[in-house]
């Protein structure tokens, strides 16, 4: 991560606050009014240690950090997820032990409906003889001083550990970018997300208390308690407090830091939030309606959060490519609520020109798919997670097309 910071500041791109914060809400405010913007915040009072925030902000910066080009971002992305790539084991370097003590970290506080002060951009690594390496984000409301409850939803490959006998995990904060993304992904549970990130840049293990971990500002070894716990409420990805449930809770058993760490947090409900939940989706639409058309593009929108809104376009071969593409991606990425098919003269990433194939290539009696089925339990119309899912394939037909093309200058 200190590379990724170096490049940023090189660039120009690395706002650095030199001005007193608190942790408590105002952080958060500041990376929430510069949001697409990298910041250090130098001095966080009561604090000796510096935060970091936005670094992943946009998908400029995320393949700033992979160094790729912004095109290539998906394609290096797919490739990793297609082709990982086992980390090597080198040896543990520059890690010190420090008081396994939560206080003496600047956790923020984020929102005033928040149930308390919350690690972001926690990455909890977790190993298991049969099942392998896990890593994976998950949001931690802190208790006190030893102990967090941790948001792990059902289904997800860390509850399985869990439930198979995964005792104690590694928590890493400050991560290399690579590791940031893959993390992020949902791949099938025979890979490894550490691979994953191997495969997008060279990214080693070290073997730190027992635990294969990358390379990470601060290390927290955790237990796995049998005592659940409130966790939130907590402002998730739509800019809307999430539901409180009980969770499982973690008690901290040993932190390890660099010399000098910086603390990561991601913003919730920001754009950093939004890129790094969403993009691998996107990644993962594009795999899925490949195998039934041929894709051009995919774009989850701002409007849906980069997670339940989705335009997708194609090279359309058969009448029913469009529909065929609906039904991929609502496969892909089951928390999708609505998205639209367009054809390949159609910018997806203008919302006009999407709105304008609407009107006038698209009929709901003919071209409309309605499904009723789990989406996303942050949607907080859906009934326990149920929703409404509708499809719009506004392509053309494939006979008679030249009444639904634009007339251009050059066609005048």
């Amino acid at each position: 991560m200190r590379e990724y910071l170096r490049v940023l500041e090189e660039k120009g791109l690395l706002l650095k606050y030199r001005k007193p914060v608190s942790p408590k809400f105002e952080i958060a405010s500041i990376l929430r009014r510069r949001e697409g913007r990298p910041i250090l915040f130098e001095k966080v009072k009561g604090y000796s240690i510096q935060v970091v925030g936005n670094l992943y902000s946009s998908q400029d910066l995320l393949a700033l950090a992979l160094g790729v080009k912004k095109e290539e971002l998906r394609e290096a992305l797919l490739h990793a997820i297609l082709n990982p790539k086992e980390p090597s084991v080198e040896k543990t370097v520059e890690y010190e032990e420090v008081e396994p003590n939560l206080l003496k970290f600047p956790i923020l506080t984020h929102a005033r409906c928040d149930g308390g002060a919350y690690l972001t951009a926690s990455i909890v690594i977790a190993s298991h003889k049969r099942l392998g390496t896990n890593a994976s984000y998950h949001r931690m409301m802190v208790l006190d001083e030893r102990r967090v409850v941790v948001r792990i939803s059902p289904g997800r490959h860390l509850d399985r550990f869990i439930e198979e006998g995964t005792k104690e995990v590694a928590i890493c904060l400050g991560v290399p970018p690579s590791v940031a993304i893959a993390a992020a992904v949902s791949a099938e549970p025979s890979k490894s997300e550490l691979a994953i990130a191997n495969a997008l840049a060279r990214t080693p293990v070290q073997e730190l208390d027992g635990h294969l971990v990358p390379p990470s500002e601060i290390v927290m070894i955790a237990e796995v308690t049998g005592e659940r716990r409130t966790e939130g409420p907590f402002l998730d990805l739509l800019g809307l407090p999430d539901v409180v449930r009980m969770e499982r809770v973690f008690r901290i058993k040993k932190i390890f830091t660099r010399p000098n760490p910086l603390y990561q947090a991601i913003l919730p409900g920001g754009d950093e939030h939004a890129i790094l939940m969403g993009f691998p989706r996107e990644v993962a639409i594009y795999r899925e309606v490949n195998k039934v058309c041929k894709c051009l593009d995919v774009k989850l929108t701002p409007g849906g959060r980069h997670w339940l809104h989705c335009i997708i376009k194609i090279r359309k071969k058969d009448p029913e490519d469009g529909v065929n593409a609906l039904q991929a991606a609502f496969r892909a990425h089951p928390s999708l609520k609505h998205a639209w098919v367009v054809d390949e003269d159609i910018d997806i990433n203008n919302p006009e020109e999407v709105e304008w194939a609407m009107a006038t290539r698209f009929q709901a009696k003919t071209r409309m798919i309605v499904r009723e089925e789990q989406g996303s339990t942050l949607d907080p119309s859906s009934e326990g997670g149920v929703t409404s899912k509708v499809g719009f394939d506004l392509t053309m037909p494939l006979e008679g097309r030249e009444k639904f093309l634009r007339v251009t200058e050059n066609s005048r």
